[in-house]
């Protein structure tokens, strides 16, 4: 019984952001129409160390594949050298059961995180949408702002970050990558004048304030991804048409999980999961004036759909290494 394992360079050279867009937003449209199996990511958390390994298991019954990501976050690594994020994946056949691939998932949840926010920005944005605002320079940054290049006609980034070092590569390295002038601004305040904004940060005390966002704006929220995480001023979320990835997932650990603990909104203040927008279920923004918000927590459907793709092509030419389980 053979395994292919897949290193991150294998990976990196069998999907692009262009395919995993397309992988993830066909697995949010079977998630919103309840075609899919997956249970809230289960956590193990390393307090003393400031990090925590998460397991997200998926099955997406259309396209009748299966598999489960290993993950952790620790904030700290940056100081050591090391990836804040690192994942596995594993894929397994739905007809025995038998893993099938492991793959490095790290590369991957930079991939289809960010693909989920251009997706969720199709959706949710004004199409006229031409600058965005960045908070948070990390490696996710990038792959969320070249995500949003795809989709539309980018014509500055507004870009902060408490690191002015992280700042100074990401604009370095995003010049090179799209057409956009790119400013490093010297506050929060001055990065939230866009069309669309993305907070992308570890934080737990709300960055963004309410009367910074212009009507018409649309955020991707996707730095909240644990409990007590949050990094929009809860009158925001009041305030604003809010969509989510998954409402159960989101309740407990994304952008809404701490204004939902606190009594500010409740679940029925939720418009809709991303998926029903696509699959037509629920409207998405309905005029040019309102405020959207787009709480995204990463689903294992992502990973998997994702995975499937590096899978597939990696039989077909022929790459990666087949180990023996025994």
């Amino acid at each position: 019984m053979d395994i292919l394992w897949l290193d991150q360079n294998d990976v990196r050279s069998l999907i692009g952001l262009s395919s995993a867009m397309e992988a993830v937003e066909k697995a949010f449209e079977q998630h919103g129409n309840k075609k899919v199996q997956m249970p809230p990511k289960s956590y193990l958390y390393f307090d003393k160390h400031n990090g925590d390994l998460r397991t997200m298991p998926a099955y997406l019954e259309e396209q009748d594949i299966s598999g489960v990501k290993i993950v952790n976050v620790h904030p700290d690594n940056r100081d050591k050298g090391l990836p804040s994020v690192m994942a596995l994946v594993i894929l397994n056949s739905t007809e025995t059961g038998q893993p099938l691939a492991v793959m490095d998932g790290t590369y991957l949840t930079d991939l289809r995180t960010g693909a989920a926010g251009g997706v969720a920005a199709k959706y949710l944005a004004r199409k006229d949408s031409h600058i965005v605002g960045i908070i948070g320079a990390g490696n996710q940054a990038k792959t969320q702002l070249l995500a949003l290049s795809l989709i539309f006609d980018l014509h500055r980034v507004n870009v902060y970050d408490v690191s002015k070092d992280r700042c100074d590569d990401f604009r370095e390295e995003m010049m090179q990558k799209m057409d956009a002038t790119i400013i490093v601004t010297s506050t929060v305040k001055d990065a939230c004048d866009c069309d669309i904004l993305v907070t992308v940060t570890p934080v737990r005390e709300p960055l963004v304030k309410a009367e910074w966002i212009k009507q018409g704006t649309h955020i991707n929220a996707i730095g909240a991804d644990a409990v007590g995480k949050e990094e929009l001023d809860p009158t925001l979320i009041t305030s604003a048409k809010v969509f989510v990835d998954d409402i159960v997932q989101a309740s407990h650990s994304g952008e809404v999980n701490v204004p939902l603990s606190n009594g500010i909104i409740t679940v029925d203040d939720i418009w809709a999961e991303i998926g029903e927008v696509i699959a037509g279920i629920k409207i998405g923004r309905e005029n040019e004036s309102e405020i959207t918000v787009f709480d995204s927590t990463g689903l294992a459907i992502q990973d998997i759909a994702a995975a499937t793709l590096v899978y597939d092509a990696a039989k077909s030419k022929g790459i990666g290494r087949s180990l023996s389980m025994f």
